[in-house]
């Protein structure tokens, strides 16, 4: 039996598609729509690769600006990191009750004491929401520490930092950037002036 012969059954659906898929100007709008919505999705899912010294940033790490806040000091008065735009700054978290932290704060000091007038500060922020402000006067006058210290009474500075372990240093450049992150210590003497070195350059 010659199977050509017979008729060919198409349901509606089938037949919608052939009319659909023959005309021009129907199929150029269905691949129009797809390259449209392929360009979409591309563009929603790209990763970015850069972001400029300026723009804000969920996840602070090497390469992107240092999120800003504004905090109480130790002993009165105000400061935030935007105001020392043009410094070489390092952010460094800490807590009194906590033995690395104890042990880097001497060569944080020193190095201090060697490049403050090369425009060098250090924000020792003070993680108050899970120390107290008592504590860390001890602790600051322990170790005969000059550099300003921030109180983060609402642990809203450690969450903007991503707080992981304590102590936690971010070394930012005079822009405002992260050039360096080191999480956990105690940093050494050595890390700490030759990473400031290398930001402050030549002046």
């Amino acid at each position: 039996m010659d199977r050509s012969a017979l008729p060919v059954r198409t349901t509606a659906g089938s037949r919608f598609l052939i009319g659909f898929v023959s005309d021009p100007r129907r199929w150029g709008v269905l691949v129009a729509v797809v390259l449209s919505a392929g360009a979409i999705w591309t563009a929603l899912s790209a990763v970015p690769q850069a972001a400029a010294p300026d723009a804000p940033t969920t996840a602070p790490r090497e390469g992107f600006a240092a999120p800003d806040f504004r905090s109480t000091l130790l002993g009165g008065g105000e400061i935030a990191l935007s105001d020392l735009r043009g410094k070489v700054v390092i952010v460094n978290l800490w807590a009194s009750w906590c033995p690395p932290c104890r042990a880097e704060m001497p060569a944080l000091q020193e190095v201090y004491e060697a490049y403050r007038d090369r425009g060098f500060e250090i924000l020792a922020v003070n993680t108050t929401y899970q120390d107290s402000q008592a504590a860390a006067a001890r602790f600051v006058q322990e170790y005969g520490l000059s550099f300003p210290v921030p109180l983060d009474q609402t642990g809203e500075v450690s969450r903007s930092y991503l707080l992981r372990a304590l102590p936690t240093s971010f070394f930012i450049d005079r822009d405002g950037v992260i050039r360096s992150v080191i999480i956990g210590g105690p940093m050494s003497k050595t890390t700490i002036q030759t990473t400031v070195e290398a930001l402050l350059g030549g002046d």
